[in-house]
């Protein structure tokens, strides 16, 4: 069978020829771990590191459009795509001289007032470096002709394992069942209605007295905006691998499990050759799997599991339980990592291209704060997650979660979440509420505990990629009397970004519980505001209708 025809485009003004369904991300990853971006403030030079398309470093401009992100992105024939925010470009760029004037970080916090001599050239140079790149150079696409509302017995938000379960049950059932998920969708359910490539943003508490209570607003492609009514709603949105806090954490070659898995897919090799797997469970066991011939060493923020062990004595992998991680080495990629065993000890080294964050998975848990659903603190994962009831049933009466982002991590607990949420919506008997697993403190709370301790000197410890937040502002903002984590955000603008809080909130809120001696559920969380990602309003105006007022949600 013939090779599918290779795609022509440019980057950077130079030739290039992607194969057919790969991203640019993947297709510019074959030739090594790409730097696409600068950060704002700073102007640090940035690699990919989600890999999913929620975080900010492999924002690209396509054909005069801004911010689009390589690791979602399909080169088109003839497609011109170039980087931006750099100059001349973002492995040289002449702005980052800022990172060095300023090695304890620009004084947002004081507006810029110190020293007093500079402020006004300061601010001058601020205010070119804000923002992401300029405004799209191209028209706008004007709205497409008007599609009805999709109307639904059960509409499915997520298509993995347990998604694609709790779909199929539901259809044998005679169910009419939608089944939607940001990306492709494999092994589709027969008998259900799919929809790749399309993200639900909007699911607002339900309507009382209405037919179908639940209106959710999707986009399809990033540019159509989809209306999606439905009686019931299930919530299969997964987890995701979560960030750490050590300096020089924003560096490129620092990515997720996620990441490193995107830019090698099937049996490609990575974009490194001697990587630090951060984590010691069932995620790290996986990255063993995939990549254990690029993998130098492995840490732990806690112990490490048996099985891993064996894994990596069978690769000759060097283990590092119980271990923080200080920093990463290296400018233009990261070439050494400083580690040190948690209780004391000397501090050594190791020589790295990589550092692979395996350690925790966290719940894509923000339709669930939308709709209103009562959330509660679960210290194993570190995360807040829905308050169930039989079936799944969250305390929004037609709104159900299984899988993952319910707590159910384990393969085969996520499976069977969901046959006990299709049950219970087909009205079969269903046995008791699940269990997720005993409750225990998170790790990263001591782990964090013996970070903060240690003095920081003029290191850069990133908190918020997107924004260029640092943890001293994070320290500095609870010494001045802000507490919580909705006021430190408002305060400092960590998760205010493109990521919208995904990846710098989560431990934000374990150091705030440090910093205000407090727990995690008094510190809080913030609002979780519609829509769940950044959407274009070309696309919210192809709504046949108005959807409901959302109101804001509080927090848990």
């Amino acid at each position: 069978m013939d090779s599918p025809r290779p795609i022509p485009f440019t980057f950077r003004g130079g030739p290039e020829s992607a194969e057919g369904g790969e991203t640019l991300l993947q297709h510019l990853a074959r030739k090594g771990l790409p730097t696409l971006q600068r950060s704002i403030r700073y102007h640090r030079p940035r690699a990919p590191f989600c890999g999913i398309g929620h975080c900010t470093n492999c924002l690209v401009r396509v054909n005069g459009e801004p911010n689009v992100r390589a690791c979602r992105y399909a080169p088109h024939e003839g497609d011109a795509v170039t980087t931006s925010n750099a100059w001349p470009s973002p492995s040289h760029d002449l702005m980052g001289a800022v990172d060095f004037l300023f090695p304890r970080g620009l004084d947002t916090l004081h507006g810029f007032r110190r020293p007093a001599w500079a402020t006004p050239w300061i601010q001058r140079v601020v205010r070119r470096l804000a923002g992401y790149a300029p405004v799209a150079s191209t028209t706008a696409p004007t709205p497409s002709a008007e599609s009805g509302p999709i109307d639904l017995d059960v509409l499915v938000v997520g298509a993995g394992p347990a998604g694609r379960q709790v779909s199929q049950r539901l259809a044998e059932g005679s169910q009419s069942v939608g089944l939607l998920d940001r990306g492709p969708i494999s092994a589709p359910p027969p008998g259900v209605a799919l929809f790749p490539s399309t993200t639900a943003v909007f699911l607002p508490p339900p309507r009382s007295g209405s037919e179908r209570r639940f209106e959710a607003v999707a986009l399809e492609d990033h540019d159509r905006g989809r209306l999606f009514r439905a009686r019931t709603v299930v919530v299969a949105s997964g987890a995701y691998d979560a960030s750490l806090l050590f300096t020089g954490n924003d560096r490129p070659g620092i990515m997720t499990a996620e990441g490193a898995l995107s830019m090698a897919p099937g049996d490609r090799a990575p974009p490194f050759h001697r990587a630090l797997i951060v984590g010691g469970g069932a995620r790290a066991a996986e990255m063993l799997d995939r990549f254990g011939a690029h993998v130098e060493a492995m840490a732990a923020p806690g112990a490490i599991s048996p099985e891993v062990v064996r894994r990596a004595s069978d690769l000759s992998i060097e283990l590092y339980p119980r271990t923080l991680l200080l920093s990463a080495l290296g400018r233009g990629r990261v070439r050494r990592a400083r580690l040190l065993a948690r209780g004391g000890g000397p501090e050594f080294s190791l020589s790295i291209d990589a550092i692979v964050l395996a350690h925790r998975r966290l719940p894509h848990n923000q339709l669930l704060f939308q709709a209103g659903a009562q959330m509660e603190w679960r210290g194993t994962a570190g995360s807040y997650f829905p308050v169930l009831g039989e079936g799944n049933q969250t305390t929004v009466p037609g709104l159900l979660a299984v899988g993952e982002v319910a707590g159910f991590a384990d393969g085969v607990a996520a499976e069977a979440s969901a046959l006990v949420a299709a049950d219970a919506i087909l009205g079969r008997e269903v046995p008791p509420a699940q269990e997720r697993g005993p409750d225990a403190p998170n790790e990263l709370e001591g782990y964090y505990r013996e970070l903060l301790r240690r003095p920081d000197g003029w290191s850069k410890q990133v908190v918020c990629a997107c924004e260029d937040v640092l943890l001293r502002e994070v320290r500095e903002s609870v010494a001045r009397g802000y507490c919580g984590l909705e006021v430190v955000k408002r305060y400092t603008g960590l998760g205010t970004g493109l990521c919208q809080g995904r990846y710098c909130l989560p431990d934000t809120l374990l150091v705030l519980s440090i910093l205000e001696e407090r727990s995690p559920p008094q510190v809080g969380y913030i609002r979780q505001r519609p829509p769940v990602i950044p959407a274009p309003l070309s696309a919210l105006a192809e709504l046949p209708e108005p959807a409901s007022e959302i109101p804001a949600s509080g927090t848990p």
